[in-house]
C-alpha cells in the first residue's frame, strides 16, 4: 500500500479529479463500481486503495494509473533518477509498480516497471484508456497475460505488443513471479 504521505497526496488527487468533473461521490461510485463509503474513506486518506479499486477509478476517469496517481506537469526533467521514480505497492495483491518515466504533458509515452510476486494474479474488467498502445517486455520470471480472453505466455525477453480494448489479466508464475517493463503510448 501507500505510505502516509502518499496516501494523503492520493486522497487530495482523487478528490480534485472528482470535483473538477463536477461529480458527486454517488455518481463516481456508480461509474467505478466502488462503494460511496470506500470512495469517501479514500478521499479522506483513511485507507489506501487496492490495485482493483485504483483500476476501477482509472476506468471511470479515463486515465492511466500513472496519470491518476500523479498530476501531469507541463514541463519535465529529462533525467528521472531511480530514487525519484514514484513507487506504488499493493502487498495484498503482490504487486509493485514503479513509474520509471512518469507522465509529462508534452510526452506521449510512459514507462512502468511491474513486479508480481510468485503466484500473483491481477485482473482488470476494462482498460482505463480504451485503445491505448502497450508494449510489455518480460525481464524475469514467467507471465501469462490475458487480453480479451486470449492468453499469451511470456518468457524472459519476450515482448507483447497490443492495443488494450477490453478486459486484461496478469498471472505470474507460481515459483518465479514476474518482473516486466510496460511502455504505454498515448496515455
Amino acid at each position: 500500500m501507500l505510505d502516509d504521505g502518499l496516501t494523503s497526496r492520493l486522497a487530495e488527487r482523487l478528490r480534485q479529479l472528482r470535483q473538477e468533473r463536477g461529480w458527486t461521490l454517488d455518481h463516481l461510485a456508480a461509474l467505478a463500481g466502488v462503494s460511496r463509503a470506500t470512495l469517501s474513506r479514500l478521499e479522506n486518506a483513511e485507507v489506501s486503495p487496492t490495485t482493483d479499486v485504483l483500476g476501477r477509478l482509472c476506468v471511470a476517469h479515463g486515465l492511466s494509473l500513472t496519470r491518476l496517481l500523479a498530476p501531469v506537469e507541463a514541463d519535465f526533467a529529462p533525467v528521472v533518477r531511480r530514487e525519484a521514480q514514484p513507487l506504488w505497492r499493493d502487498d495484498e495483491a503482490g504487486f509493485l509498480r514503479r513509474a520509471v518515466s512518469p507522465p509529462a504533458g508534452p510526452l506521449a509515452a510512459e514507462i512502468i516497471e511491474g513486479t508480481l510476486r510468485p503466484g500473483a494474479d491481477l485482473a482488470y474488467a476494462a482498460p482505463p484508456v480504451p485503445g491505448q498502445e502497450h508494449h510489455l517486455v518480460l525481464l524475469e520470471g514467467r507471465l501469462v497475460v490475458t487480453l480479451d480472453g486470449r492468453c499469451h505466455a511470456l518468457e524472459p525477453g519476450d515482448c507483447l505488443r497490443y492495443w488494450l480494448a477490453g478486459p486484461s489479466a496478469f498471472a505470474a508464475d507460481a515459483e518465479a513471479g514476474a518482473r516486466y517493463v510496460l511502455v504505454l503510448v498515448g496515455a
